[in-house]
C-alpha cells in the first residue's frame, strides 16, 4: 500500500507539538510495517539545512490564482524515510516557527503557506501526479492540509481517498471569505456542504467534511469532541460523521526510552530506577535549583496557552510552592506560547529562585532530559 502523509511540521526541525512527533513516528512505524510512505511538507530552512543531499522531483506550476510555482525535492532521513518537501521561498524560507514570525505573530499569508501544501498534497495523491509514485491514500493532519480532502473533491477524476487526523480541534485554519478565490477554489465551495464555516473559510471543516474517515488521537478524544462543549463548533459535523470517526490512542517511539536515549545523564529502565535519580540531579544542577532531600520535582513541557490549562498553573503554583507539610517542591517549565502566559512563568521563577526554573524555548533535548528526571509531570 503507498501512502502520502502530509504534514506542516516534523520533529525534530519543524515542531510546536505533538504533532510533529506523531509525523516522524507514524510513518515509519508504517514503513516499517511495508507499507510505502512519503511524506510531505513545506521546505523549511532547517529541513534544508539538514539535508544538503536533496535531489529534484519535479518542477510544479502554479496551481492557480495566488498560488505559487514550486520545487518538489526527495531527501532520506537517517532512519530512511523519503520526504517530499515543497520548495518555495517566497512562503517557507523565513525565520520564526511553521507558522509564526519571530514576533510570534501569524504569518498574514498563512492561507497560502498552507493552501499550497494542501493543493499539491491533493494533486500528488491523485490520476494528476507529474510522478511515477502514486499514492493509494492520502493521509491529512490538522487545519494546516485540511483543504487537501476538498481539493480532491473538486479535483476532476480525482478517486484517491483521504483520512483526516485531528490533534488539536481547538486550531481550525480561519481565514475571510476573500481567501477562496486566492486559494483557487470553485464558488461553489462557498457553502455549509463546503469550506464555508460561520462566514469564515475554514480549513479544518473543510477536511472534515471531505475525508473518507476521520480519525483522532484517542477514543475518549473521538467522543469529547462531539459534544458542544469541547467540539469548537463542529461537534453537530463531527456527530453527523461520527461512523466515520475513529479514536486511535497515540503512542509513543523508541526516540523516548530512557533505557537508549543519548541526551540523558544516565539511562535507565524499569529495573534500573535508582539511575532515574542521577538524571534528577544533574536536571537540578544545570538549571540552577537546589538540591534538597525528599524536595519533589514538578514538570512541565507543553505550548504555553490556555488552551493547555497553563493559566491553571499559574494560578496555584504559588500555593503548591508554598507548601510546608514536606520540603516544598520544584518546577521546570518549558515551552512558549501566549506572552502573558510566558511572562507570567518567568515572573514565577522570578518569584521563587532556585525553586523554579522557566524556559521560554523548546528544545528538543532538552525536554528528553526534563521528562527523565522530574518525580511528577503535572497535566492539567
Amino acid at each position: 500500500m503507498r501512502v502520502l502523509f502530509a504534514s506542516s511540521e516534523l520533529a525534530p526541525w519543524a515542531k510546536t507539538g505533538g504533532l510533529a512527533d506523531i509525523s516522524a513516528a507514524l510513518p515509519l512505524a508504517l514503513q516499517r510495517a511495508g507499507v510505502e510512505v512519503r511524506v510531505l511538507l513545506p521546505a523549511y530552512p532547517a529541513l534544508l539545512a539538514a539535508h544538503p543531499q536533496a535531489r529534484l522531483l519535479a518542477e510544479l506550476p502554479s496551481p492557480g490564482a495566488a498560488l505559487p510555482a514550486s520545487r518538489l525535492l526527495q531527501v532520506e532521513t537517517a532512519e530512511g524515510l523519503p520526504l517530499w518537501l515543497i520548495d518555495c521561498p517566497e512562503l517557507y524560507a523565513r525565520g520564526g516557527g511553521p507558522y509564526h514570525g519571530p514576533d510570534d505573530a501569524d504569518w498574514p499569508d498563512n492561507h497560502l503557506r498552507f493552501g499550497l501544501l494542501s493543493r499539491l498534497a491533493a494533486w500528488l495523491a491523485s490520476v494528476h501526479t507529474p510522478l511515477g509514485w502514486r499514492a493509494d491514500l492520502l493521509h491529512c493532519n490538522d487545519w494546516q492540509t485540511g483543504l487537501a480532502p476538498a481539493y480532491l473533491g473538486y479535483l476532476h477524476g480525482a478517486t484517491t481517498p483521504s483520512v483526516m487526523t485531528i490533534h488539536n480541534l481547538a486550531f481550525q485554519g480561519l481565514f475571510p471569505q476573500r481567501a477562496l478565490a486566492e486559494l483557487a477554489l470553485p464558488a461553489p465551495s462557498w457553502s455549509i456542504d463546503g469550506v464555508e464555516f460561520y462566514g469564515h473559510l475554514s480549513f479544518l471543516k473543510a477536511g472534515l467534511q471531505f475525508a473518507a474517515q476521520i480519525t483522532t488521537v484517542s477514543p475518549s478524544y473521538a467522543r469529547e469532541i462531539q459534544t458542544a462543549d469541547l467540539g469548537f463548533g463542529l461537534d453537530g459535523l463531527l456527530a453527523w460523521r461520527s461512523q466515520d470517526l475513529t479514536g486511535i490512542l497515540n503512542g509513543v517511539d523508541s526516540h523516548w526510552n530512557p533505557a537508549a536515549d543519548p541526551n540523558l545523564a544516565r539511562r535507565y529502565d524499569a529495573n534500573r530506577l535508582a539511575a532515574k535519580r542521577e538524571n534528577r540531579r544533574a536536571l537540578r544542577a544545570e538549571l540552577g535549583l537546589a538540591e534538597q532531600a525528599g524536595q519533589p520535582l514538578l514538570a512541565i513541557v507543553s505550548r504555553l496557552t490556555h488552551q493547555k490549562g497553563m493559566d491553571l498553573v499559574l494560578a496555584v503554583a504559588d500555593r503548591f510552592l508554598a507548601a510546608t507539610a514536606t520540603p516544598p517542591a520544584q518546577l521546570v517549565v518549558l515551552g512558549h506560547g501566549e506572552a502573558a502566559i510566558e511572562q507570567g512563568f518567568r515572573a514565577l521563577a522570578g518569584r521563587h529562585p532556585g525553586q523554579v526554573a522557566a524556559l521560554i524555548d523548546f528544545n528538543e533535548r532538552m525536554a528528553h532530559r526534563i521528562e527523565a528526571g522530574a518525580d511528577i509531570f503535572l497535566m492539567p
